[in-house]
């Protein structure tokens, strides 16, 4: 027997300041983003720190929605059918399925 060579895995995500990756990046600029929008608003309303930790708030949410993968856990039945997807990807499939709102049904069918 001979020594094989074992390619590494090398697909993994890219990584930019150690924490986060292109999609986590992503998602935390677009939630600071949409936390903006809150914090001209408080500021409007003369509570420029309300302002300040919504948008940290609505960066953290954009940056857990990018980086979280949701765990198998045995004792919760729901977490066997998406264990181990990540979070955006749960979110983009709802979203998905609440425009279309299209309900199959399958039976099985008798042999006559």
């Amino acid at each position: 027997m001979g020594t094989y060579y074992i390619p590494r895995n090398l697909r993994g995500e890219t990584r930019i300041l150690y924490i986060f990756s292109v999609k986590s990046l992503i998602s935390t600029v677009i939630g600071g983003l949409i936390g903006l929008v809150f914090y001209f608003i408080f500021t409007a309303l003369g509570i420029k720190f309300a302002g300040i930790v919504t948008i940290a708030l609505f960066a953290l949410a954009g940056f857990l929605i990018g980086t979280v993968k949701i765990p198998t856990l045995a004792g919760v039945p729901f977490t066997k059918k998406i264990g181990g997807e990540p979070l955006s990807e749960i979110i983009k499939r709802y979203i998905t399925f609440r425009m279309n709102r299209k309900i199959y049904v399958y039976t099985k069918e008798e042999k006559k």
